[in-house]
């Protein structure tokens, strides 16, 4: 019996270090296993709070970072910026800030780039354009060498196809009145918006009836060689010339400064700055050349001519017919358009370009009506060229 105590206290002490050995095994291996749970869980909440915060991080501070970068990527301030053409005409600048920013000129007469020079076709309208289709046959294969300007009234759009050399090249405008400084005003908005244009050498200004009545090498030959700015200016005696004057105008304007001339000119770059930056004659012609003096035919005439006298040819490249009489010239429709009607103003003229003798005289004509137009582009072709 006493042998069998001490055999079964063995045993039990032989199977509680058994079951101590089986537990201290068991053990290590559970907390292994919370152990790498436990890195597991840990890894995956360190992941996505990474993700997380990177994702809302991003969308606060992405636009900063794209405002501070851009600098490096983008030149603003590089020659292209300065010499690029207006994308939109449709600007926001008053007429105050516009003449303002019109009338900046480099002081460095060499220009740092390839300039190409070009003329600035500027129109003066109502509205539409009804001769348009006559004016993109002259235009056509000469890009590069001309730009278009289209003031209208304010409560026009012209609606031009992406195709048309009028598309998108209408300038914020005024209302304008026939006679009166507003007219002036209009001609002087659009030598500012096309002063923008570096590359505009030459500008000249026409309206809705005005035709070309050569071809486009000729036209800019003509003008690109010319020494001088074809602005009609001339002393004339009588009441529609001196009559007008107004003696108040005095010290600024006398007289013998008094000139009148055609409205439709064309000018040189400098002249052009000239006229949009002027504030000394401006306020005279306003205030003291009013119907029945009409400042359109007066205002650029007499102040060109006091200031640069040798800079102008003093006639209009623009024919018109005064035969009819009145206060308007005359103005040509469908049945008009003849041959003989074009030879009438090719032949027999007689005028002065550079100082010599020419029988090449004018470049434009007015006034032609809408329905003139299927028959001008008919003989556009064999008689004008284009």
């Amino acid at each position: 019996m006493r042998m069998q105590r001490v055999v079964g206290m063995e045993e039990g002490k032989d199977l509680g270090h058994a079951v101590r050995t089986n537990i201290s095994r068991v053990l290590p291996v559970k907390g292994l296993q919370f152990l790498l749970l436990f890195l597991i869980l840990g890894l995956g909440f360190s992941i996505i709070s990474m993700y997380t915060f990177r994702f809302f991080a991003v969308q606060e501070i992405a636009p900063v970072g794209a405002a501070g970068i851009l600098p490096c990527f983008e030149e603003a301030d590089s020659i292209e910026s300065w010499i690029r053409p207006p994308s939109n005409l449709l600007h926001t600048m008053n007429d105050t800030e516009l003449l303002w920013r019109a009338s900046f000129v480099p002081q460095i007469s060499n220009y740092p780039f390839k300039r190409v020079p070009k003329i600035a076709f500027m129109f003066l309208t109502k509205g539409p354009l009804p001769l348009a289709p006559l004016w993109e046959r002259f235009f056509k294969g000469n890009e590069g060498l001309y730009s278009t300007y289209v003031h209208t009234l304010p409560s026009y759009f012209g609606d031009y196809p992406s195709s048309s050399v009028f598309h998108r090249r209408q300038i914020p405008s005024q209302m304008v009145e026939w006679g009166k400084m507003s007219m002036c005003d209009a001609e002087r908005r659009l030598l500012a918006n096309a002063l923008l244009d570096i590359s505009n050498e030459w500008f000249i200004l026409l309206s809705e009836a005005c035709i070309p009545l050569y071809n486009f090498s000729i036209v800019y030959r003509y003008i690109s060689r010319s020494r001088y700015s074809f602005m009609g200016s001339f002393d004339e005696v009588g009441p529609y010339g001196r009559g007008r004057y107004d003696q108040r105008m005095e010290p600024v304007v006398t007289l013998s400064q008094w000139r009148k001339g055609s409205q439709w000119f064309e000018v040189n770059r400098k002249l052009a700055i000239s006229m949009v930056e002027d504030i000394t004659y401006y306020p005279k012609f306003r205030d003291f050349c009013q119907p029945a003096c009409y400042v359109d035919e007066h205002y650029f005439p007499t102040m060109l001519t006091t200031q640069f006298p040798q800079l102008l040819a003093n006639r209009t490249v623009t024919w018109t017919d005064w035969s009819r009489g009145g206060a308007h010239p005359a103005t040509f429709g469908k049945g008009d358009i003849k041959e003989e009607f074009f030879r009438k103003i090719f032949e027999g003229q007689l005028c002065l370009y550079n100082n010599q003798p020419s029988s090449l005289c004018y470049l434009f004509a007015r006034k032609f009506s809408p329905n003139a137009l299927e028959p001008l582009l008919e003989f556009a072709s064999t008689v004008l060229g284009y």
